[in-house]
């Protein structure tokens, strides 16, 4: 058996093996980078040793780095999660040839799984149904583009060497092919400096449907049901759930054995995820993960399985139960709480985790994170923050815990999708189980809106707390910001915005707390009555829980009756026209890399035209201009590494 195992990875699914391997009495070994010498997995692992500077290509992705901290530390085996090596063959071969375990399926597996276009060709060997599509070796454009028209459109490029989404684009028409098969091969050759393309149909309203296969060391594969990952925004998963909902039995069982024969062609060892989409009847094979998915804790949930665990077994030798696969118990699904801003494109967010409150496992809810309350969100890797996970004997009960889970995540510092995550589990149209991958994309005006102007109730609570933040030393009356005077109260005036709207509050002490008027209407009565970590707010009488987090006495992000609010104050003595000068000067949303300037000095452009392409974590940021105007001046070049905040281009005034 495995005594002590390195884990080559980090955040979330490093705890999460951790604490598998703890349970079985196996002694755990972290690698970290520079970024990540104080991160949670670093913490709780039983020693763990420095791999390089934050970006993963010079740490995560050191295969030799990593082997070497392997030997040093006499680790048997090395898990190495799921991102990173997790699907390089290379590394597995390493792992082998230095007698160290690697925690997957045989490096031959990975390489006839690791590209799409072979691995298609091996299913269609194996009778395994796949997608029409172009899956050769040329990669001439003129040659892509004329079995694109062959296929018929609207047609899907997609990296051949991919995952994850990137390098992938759906393409309408003939004329925008170009365009898109361009910007594809970009994405897919800096993501996987691989920039082969294959071409498939593009299914109008597809299921995502996935299956969990694993096999052992004596030649058994079985499948342990499935899953579906239809919720999926930039081609990936948000929510996922298990068993698949409203999948006849025949199709399901159909899934079944065309994931096992997928499995057995390539003599599948260990756990992995055999994925399809799914049109009405009718089903085609995808691609095949051969690894641990992020998703995997919902099949956990219904058969009473740790699969990491069974992945160390498997590793080690041992046989697969003559039982399996166990009958599914129930129903669970999962939701990714990710650092990102789904009414920016998903953009993601960095900064420090000021606060973050996830719910206690109670009632059936797991969480699985990699982070904690001061640490903090970085612009080098994968911008989730955790994920929750919760059981049900129905799909509905799993729904609703789901969603009262969610009510009780508080979270500051950074922007994320909760709010997505909540309206997504009350949606009409998954709540009955009619769902495809274009879900988000179709009620993107409801499910991706901005949060609302904060209401006056809302306002009235921050200006409670701002005149709260603002008291002085009691010892004299002059340092007294509850509008005492010598001739009766004053009134306390300031000004706020919030998503955009700008509203005047005037504040006065009444007899039962404070009084607020909002644009001159009638007067809200707020009392503040701090419970740590939570704040009750008694407004006009009746008492809220709400969770207020303030910056620099500017910014207030302000849950109150479980919906989050971003309100700002306006300094009165600030200059004039800075609103009309950030417009002006476009800066970095966050460091990365530029991939491209569409733009040179002197051009004319429109509202909303892309301006730069920025790549970070894992994500094209497209900046794009806020106004019509003529390009001043650029202040960056394709290829330059910027800081958040970095001048990128300006605009004439």
């Amino acid at each position: 058996m495995i005594k002590t195992l390195l884990i080559a990875n980090r955040g979330e699914i490093a705890v999460r093996i951790i604490r598998s391997a703890r349970a079985m009495g196996i002694r755990t070994v972290a690698v970290f980078s520079d970024a990540d010498a104080s991160a949670m997995h670093v913490r709780q692992a039983d020693e763990a040793h420095p791999i390089g500077p934050a970006p993963a290509a010079q740490s995560y992705l050191r295969g030799d780095v990593i082997l070497d901290v392997a030997r040093r530390t006499g680790a048997q085996a090395i898990h190495p999660g799921y991102g990173f090596l997790s699907e390089n063959a290379e590394f597995a071969q390493a792992c082998a040839d230095a007698a160290i375990a690697f925690i997957g399926p045989p490096p031959a597996a990975i390489r006839a799984m690791g590209s799409k276009a072979e691995s298609k060709r091996l299913m269609v060997a194996a009778g395994v149904p796949t997608v029409p599509g172009y899956h050769g070796e040329a990669q001439d454009d003129a040659l892509l583009a004329a079995e694109a028209a062959r296929i018929g459109f609207p047609v899907l490029i997609k990296a051949s060497a991919g995952g994850g989404g990137k390098g992938m684009r759906p393409v309408f028409s003939a004329d925008a092919f170009a365009a898109e098969l361009a910007g594809a091969r970009r994405e897919a050759a800096s993501a996987f400096g691989d920039d082969r393309m294959l071409l498939e149909k593009y299914l109008q309203r597809p299921r995502h449907v996935e299956v969990q296969v694993f096999g052992d060391s004596h030649g058994r594969i079985t499948h342990l049901h499935t899953r579906d990952c239809s919720l999926q925004r930039r081609h990936q998963k948000v929510i996922e759930e298990a068993p698949a909902p409203n999948l006849p039995d025949a199709l399901r069982e159909r899934l079944h054995r065309a994931a096992e024969d997928a499995a057995r062609a390539v003599g599948y060892v260990n756990a992995g995820t055999v994925e399809f989409i799914v049109e009405g009847d009718d089903a085609f094979f995808l691609e095949m993960n051969t690894r641990l998915q992020v998703e995997h804790p919902v099949t956990e949930m219904i058969t009473g399985l740790d699969l990491v665990e069974w992945q160390l077994r498997g590793a080690a030798g041992e046989a697969l139960p003559a039982g399996w696969p166990p009958e599914p118990q129930g129903h669970a699904v999962e939701a990714r709480l990710y650092a990102e801003d789904p009414a920016q494109d998903f953009r993601p967010s960095v900064g420090p985790l000021r606060r973050l409150r996830l719910p206690w496992p109670e009632g059936g809810v797991r969480v699985d994170a990699g982070v904690e309350e001061g640490d903090a969100v970085t612009s080098h890797y994968d911008p989730m923050i955790a994920k929750l996970i919760m059981g049900g004997m129905t799909r509905d009960g799993a729904l609703d815990g789901l969603g009262q889970a969610l009510r009780a995540v508080e979270i500051a510092g950074v922007t994320t999708n909760l709010a997505l995550l909540r309206r997504l589990l009350e949606q009409p149209d998954f709540r009955a189980g009619r769902f495809d991958t274009g879900l988000i994309a179709r009620h993107a005006g409801t499910l991706l809106a901005p949060p609302r102007p904060a209401p006056a109730a809302v306002l009235a609570v921050t200006v409670a707390d701002w005149l709260r933040n603002q008291e002085g030393s009691p010892a004299h009356p002059w340092s007294r910001s509850d509008g005492w005077r010598l001739h009766g109260p004053a009134e306390i005036a300031s000004r706020w915005e919030s998503q955009g709207v700008v509203r005047q509050a005037v504040a006065w002490t009444a007899r039962d707390g404070l009084s607020v008027s909002i644009d001159g209407g009638a007067a809200i009565t707020v009392a503040l009555a701090t419970h740590l970590p939570a704040v009750t707010a008694t407004v006009d009488g009746v008492a809220h829980r709400v969770e207020i987090d303030a910056e620099d006495n500017r910014e207030w992000r302000v849950t109150f009756d479980g919906e989050p609010h971003a309100l700002f104050w306006l300094d009165p003595y600030a200059p004039a026209g800075q609103e009309a000068a950030a417009d002006n000067h476009l800066t970095a949303p966050i460091p990365g890399r530029v991939v491209a300037v569409l733009v040179a000095a002197g051009d004319a452009v429109k509202r909303g035209d892309p301006l730069i392409l920025l790549e970070a974590m894992k994500t094209e940021i497209r900046i794009a201009a806020p106004r019509d105007g003529v390009v001043e001046a650029l202040g960056c070049a394709a290829g330059d590494s910027v800081d958040a905040g970095a001048e990128l281009i300006s605009l004439l005034a």
